[in-house]
């Protein structure tokens, strides 16, 4: 069974930093390309960052030089390290499994509540 768990999330003042980890179970990891994605009240569901399995990335212009994305095929864990955090990087967070590269389907993460406030 895939199960795809998001963790770290939480409060945080403005200015502060979080890491997001996505721990996944039931793929090959290492073949899966991993999208870190968010969703805010009212608001569709928009791309934040994604990494291919040969660790190319790809940053939303909104988060480019404040957030990470990383990978570490050994612990089958995707982290979004997020830096200068504002208000409007408040959201729910979500983490994907992408199997395009292999022809496979590609999963979602439960996800993780991001609140940027003081």
């Amino acid at each position: 069974q895939v199960q795809l768990v998001e963790s770290g999330g939480g409060l945080v003042p403005p200015g502060g930093s979080l890491r997001l980890s996505c721990a996944a179970e039931g793929i090959i990891f290492r073949f899966y390309a991993m999208g870190w994605y968010r969703q805010a009240p009212g608001k569709q569901r928009e791309l934040v960052a994604f990494i291919t399995p040969g660790d190319s990335t790809v940053y939303a212009d909104s988060v480019e030089g404040r957030f990470t994305i990383s990978r570490d095929n050994a612990k089958n864990t995707s982290y979004l390290q997020m830096y200068s955090l504002k208000p409007e990087d408040t959201a729910v967070y979500y983490c994907n499994a992408d199997g395009t590269i292999i022809g496979v389907s590609g999963y979602w993460g439960q996800g993780t509540q991001v609140t940027v406030s003081s």
